[in-house]
């Protein structure tokens, strides 16, 4: 049954209704439908890698596009096998606000959380 429930989240990012409810929010805010969400990894950070999230109007050639309420969602073609069944989700509680990255890649991380091998 395990491996049912875990099939769909190796298909790309995922994002949670909660994030993208905020998401949508913040677009609306900006007054822009033209944007997507990227996610993308870079060289650095503490454990070798770190992850890049912000709006993003430019389309790359192998972009990896997946939607979720009404919200796209991006990551190149070099980051995607690192993001494959990642979780973005949005947290607002009294100890943590903001975006939230549960990678199922991460062999390690470092205690910043923005930083992963």
């Amino acid at each position: 049954m395990t491996d049912t429930v875990n099939a769909p989240t190796t298909d790309g990012i995922i994002l949670t209704d909660a994030a993208a409810a905020k998401v949508k929010s913040l677009l609306d805010q900006e007054g822009r439908d033209d944007l997507a969400l990227r996610l993308a990894v870079q060289p650095g950070g503490c454990s070798g890698l770190r992850y890049q999230l912000f709006f993003d109007e430019r389309h790359l050639d192998g972009d990896v596009v997946k939607t979720y309420g009404g919200v796209n969602v991006v990551t190149d073609r070099m980051s995607a096998p690192y993001l494959a069944g990642a979780t973005i989700d949005f947290m607002d509680t009294i100890e943590k606000q903001g975006f939230t990255i549960d990678n199922p890649n991460a062999t390690s991380t470092c205690a910043c959380g923005d930083s992963f091998h």
